[in-house]
C-alpha cells in the first residue's frame, strides 16, 4: 500500500504537497544529476531560501517568475523555489533563438528571470530584474530555511508553457496548482506511485511532460534523475543510464523511444533494467511500432501505457495500457482520466454517433485557464460547456480528430487543422508560414509535414517567388527561419512552385503539393563539394539520412533538417562505416560534414597509428613482417 495516499478534495498546492513529502522521507535522495544529489531535507532548504530571496525581490501569487538555467540540481532547486514563494514559473529554453526569447519574456512581462552567471548573457534585453543562483548564492545562503508562509492557494497559477501559434506567435497557456495536482490524484489508482519509483527528467522544462516527469517524483517520495542534455539525445548512453540508476517510470515520445528500442534491442533484453511502466505521450503512437519490443519483452513488465494529452488540458487526457494485441490496430488513446470528460463532436457542436469521427473537447478538472494576455483567442478555444449548466464550466476545442470504438476505447485520427507533432513538440505550420512570408521575395508559402522513408515526419517548405524577385537561396531561408524559430521546426528542404495548389472552396490543397522529387528544389549557393573520400562518403550519409538530394561540406547538419534523434542515427553509420566511435556531443561542436570529416580522419590516423604501434611490440607480427619483405 502506497504511503502517498491522495484525497480526491484535497485543496492542496504542488509546493506543499512537496513539504509534506519532505516531513515524511526528509533524508531519501530526492534528485540526482551527474553524481551529485540532494536528499528531501536538503532540496527543501535551499528551495526555501531561494523562495525568501525571491519574494524579497517582488514573488508573490499571480506574479510570474522566468527561468532560464541548464539542466541540474540548481534547476530543480529554482521550480520549486518559484512555486514555495507562491509565484509561478515560465520556462525558457535555452535552445531556443533569441527573438523567440524575446517575444516571450515580452508577452509573459515577468517580475523576475532565474538564471546562471554563465548563462545570463543569452537573456534578451528586458525589463525584468534578473537573479543568479550561483553568483548570489552568498546572500541567497543568508535567507531562513524555514518553510515560506503564503497565501497561496491551489487555483493560483503553476507554470506558464508557450506553444506554437498559428498567428505566428507562440502562446502561453495558463495552468494552476489545481490542474496539476488532481492529474496525480485521479491517475494514482492505476500507477500507485511511491517511494521506491525512480523517475528520469528526460524532456526539457518548457515541454508539460516535464511537469508529470518533475512531479510525479518529488510528490510521491521517489527519486528524480535529471538526464544530461546530451544523455538525452544519445539512446545507448540514456540505456546504460536506465541501468544504472535503476529507472522505474519511464516517460517517452514515441519518437525518442523508437530510438531506445534500438538500443535496446543491442544489449540484449529488458532483464537489466528495473522498470515497471512506460508511458507514452506528446504525439501521436503508432502501434505497430511496438511489435519487436513485445516481440522481446512480452506485455506485462514493464506495462507500457499510452496516455494522449494536451498542454491546455494539463499533461495527460485518456489512459490506455497496451498488448501485443493492439499492435494490429489503429492509435488507440483509451479512456478518459477519471476526473475528465471527452466529447467528440460535428461542427455544429452534436455527439457524433460511435465510430463516426469527431473532434476532440476535453472538459473537467485538467482544463486550464487559458491564453496568457490572448482573450479572443481564450473564448475560440476554451468555450462553454453545452451539457454542464455551470456558468464556470468550460470545454477546450483541441482541433484533435477520434472515433469512439464499440468497446468504449478512443481511437486518434489526427487534426484537422495546420498542427502537427514533431517529436513531442507541437508545431502549428502557419506560424512557419508567417515567419517565410516576411522574406521579401516570397509572394505565397506553405509548409506541410510528411514521413520519410522511416516513417519520422519532417517539414516541407514550399515558396511562391514574387514577379521580378530572385529565387532566394534556401541558405538564406534557413537563416531567416533559424532566427526566430526552434530547430523542431525548420524545414528539411525548400521548394519553390508556380502557385499553390487550391480546393474548389479556395483552401490550401496541401495533398495536391508535389513531393520533393517533383519539385524545384531551391539551391544553396554556399553549397562546396566534398574533396575527399570520407567527406564524400559523409555527405552522402547525411542527405540519404535527412532525405535530401545532396549535401555539401559546410552544411550545417541542423539547418538542413537535422535534428539529435537523426544525430544517433549518424554516429551509428560513422562507426558502422569508418570504424570510429565519436559520441552524439561530435555533430552539435561540428555540425557540418567538413568539420566532422576532419575529426574522423584524425580518429582514423590515430588509430593506425596506434595499431602499428601495437605490431611493432609484437615479436610475432614483426617477423611475420620480416617474413614478408624477404
Amino acid at each position: 500500500m502506497c504511503t502517498t495516499t491522495f484525497c480526491p478534495t484535497s485543496q492542496h498546492c504542488l509546493n506543499t504537497r512537496f513539504e509534506a513529502q519532505v516531513a515524511r522521507t526528509p533524508d531519501a535522495v530526492a534528485v540526482c544529476y551527474r553524481g551529485e544529489a540532494l536528499t528531501y531535507r536538503q532540496l527543501n532548504l535551499r528551495a526555501n531560501q531561494l523562495a525568501h530571496f525571491l519574494r524579497k525581490r517582488g514573488a508573490g501569487p499571480e506574479v510570474l517568475v522566468a527561468i532560464y538555467m541548464d539542466r541540474g540540481l540548481d534547476m530543480v532547486v529554482a521550480i520549486v523555489a518559484i512555486l514555495k514563494a507562491g509565484a509561478g514559473y515560465v520556462p525558457l529554453d535555452c535552445t531556443y533563438p533569441s527573438d523567440r526569447l524575446a517575444f516571450m519574456l515580452d508577452d509573459s512581462q515577468p517580475a523576475l528571470v532565474v538564471t546562471q552567471g554563465n548563462m545570463r548573457l543569452g537573456i534578451p534585453r528586458c525589463a525584468s530584474d534578473v537573479v543568479c543562483v550561483d553568483t548570489e548564492r552568498d546572500a541567497i545562503a543568508s535567507e531562513s530555511t524555514q518553510n515560506p508562509v503564503s497565501k497561496l492557494n491551489c487555483d493560483n497559477l503553476a507554470y506558464v508553457i508557450y506553444t506554437s501559434g498559428s498567428t505566428g506567435k507562440p502562446k502561453g497557456v495558463l495552468i494552476t496548482h489545481h490542474n496539476v495536482v488532481r492529474l496525480f490524484e485521479a491517475t494514482w489508482p492505476w500507477y500507485q506511485f511511491d517511494e521506491h519509483d525512480v523517475w528520469t527528467m528526460f524532456h526539457s522544462y518548457a515541454f508539460d511532460f516535464s511537469v508529470w516527469e518533475l512531479w510525479g517524483a518529488l510528490i510521491h517520495g521517489g527519486r528524480l534523475v535529471v538526464v544530461p542534455y546530451m544523455v538525452s539525445r544519445s539512446p545507448v548512453e540514456f540505456y546504460e543510464l536506465l541501468q544504472r540508476e535503476r529507472v522505474t517510470i519511464l516517460n517517452q515520445t514515441p519518437s525518442s523511444f523508437q530510438q531506445l528500442m534500438r538500443a535496446d534491442e543491442v544489449a540484449g533484453g529488458v532483464h537489466q533494467l528495473a522498470l515497471r511502466y512506460v508511458i507514452f505521450g506528446g504525439e501521436e503512437l503508432q502501434m505497430s511500432s511496438l511489435r519487436p519490443w513485445f516481440a522481446r519483452h512480452g506485455d506485462q513488465n514493464p506495462r507500457l501505457v499510452n496516455m494522449y494529452g494536451i498542454t491546455e488540458t494539463t499533461v495527460h487526457v485518456t489512459y490506455r495500457p497496451l498488448s501485443m494485441a493492439d499492435t494490429a490496430g489503429g492509435s488507440i488513446i483509451g479512456r478518459a482520466i477519471p476526473d475528465l470528460q471527452i466529447y467528440l463532436l460535428d461542427s455544429q457542436l452534436q455527439l457524433v454517433p460511435v465510430s463516426v469521427p469527431g473532434e476532440i473537447f476535453v472538459g473537467g478538472a485538467g482544463v486550464g485557464r487559458g491564453y496568457l494576455r490572448r482573450p479572443e483567442l481564450t473564448k475560440q478555444r476554451f468555450i462553454d460547456n453545452p451539457f454542464n449548466g455551470k456558468s464556470e464550466s468550460k470545454l477546450y476545442r483541441s482541433g484533435d480528430l477520434a472515433r469512439l470504438l464499440p468497446n468504449g476505447d478512443l481511437e486518434y485520427l489526427g487534426r484537422i487543422d495546420t498542427q502537427v507533432k514533431i517529436r513531442g513538440y507541437r508545431v502549428e505550420l502557419n506560424e512557419v508560414v508567417a515567419v517565410l512570408n516576411t522574406h521579401p521575395a516570397v509572394q505565397a508559402s506553405a509548409v506541410v509535414a510528411r514521413a520519410d522513408g522511416s516513417g519520422n515526419l519532417r517539414l516541407l517548405a514550399y515558396v511562391v517567388i514574387g514577379q521580378g524577385q530572385a529565387p532566394p537561396d534556401a541558405g538564406e531561408l534557413r537563416t531567416l527561419l533559424h532566427a526566430q524559430l526552434p530547430d523542431y521546426m525548420m524545414p528539411a528542404v525548400f521548394l519553390q512552385v508556380r502557385d499553390l495548389p487550391l480546393t474548389p472552396n479556395g483552401k490550401l490543397d496541401r495533398d495536391a503539393l508535389p513531393g520533393p522529387e517533383d519539385s524545384n528544389t531551391l539551391p544553396n549557393e554556399n553549397y562546396v563539394s566534398p574533396q575527399t573520400m570520407v567527406e564524400e562518403k559523409l555527405s552522402l550519409m547525411v542527405a540519404e539520412l535527412l532525405g535530401l538530394n545532396r549535401v555539401g561540406i559546410k552544411d550545417n547538419f541542423f539547418l538542413i533538417g537535422g535534428h539529435s534523434l537523426f544525430g544517433a542515427q549518424l554516429i551509428a553509420r560513422i562507426r558502422d562505416t569508418f570504424g570510429v566511435d565519436l559520441p552524439l556531443s561530435s555533430i552539435f561542436e561540428w555540425p557540418t560534414p567538413g568539420q566532422l570529416a576532419q575529426r574522423i580522419e584524425t580518429h582514423m590516423v590515430t588509430k593506425s597509428k596506434a595499431m602499428i604501434g601495437d605490431n611493432a611490440q609484437n615479436p610475432l607480427l614483426q617477423a611475420n613482417s620480416v617474413g614478408v619483405e624477404k
